[in-house]
């Protein structure tokens, strides 16, 4: 099993879980995180450590959320590694709590 980025990151991008993760997972995008699920080792680390609780294993994805397995593998190959935490977007706090982001996911 993988863990899986969901809607609650996009525009938020905060990487604390970059942090924890001890085999360099975790792919960045210009607003949005996702997980390789070819490199998860399903460790759950990453999962305490996201402030807007983004991140579910993958059977626990909400039913709203499927979609995010698809996109987390599709963006995992085309997007670079990020292996050390960075500065959140400044406006990150302002768009933690919004539903309904996905049309702003940047690929």
């Amino acid at each position: 099993m993988t863990y899986v980025v969901t809607e609650s990151c996009i525009r938020c991008k905060y990487t604390d879980c970059v942090d924890v993760c001890p085999v360099d997972c975790f792919r960045e995008g210009a607003n949005f995180l996702v997980i390789d699920p070819d490199e998860c080792i399903d460790c759950t680390l990453c999962v305490a450590e996201c402030p807007v609780e983004a991140i579910y294993a993958e059977d626990d994805v909400p039913p709203e959320q499927q979609a995010f397995k698809a996109i987390n593998a599709e963006l995992a190959k085309v997007w670079k590694p990020i292996t050390e935490r960075k500065p959140a977007p400044a406006d990150a706090d302002a768009w933690k709590d919004v539903p309904d982001k996905m049309q702003y996911l940047e690929r």
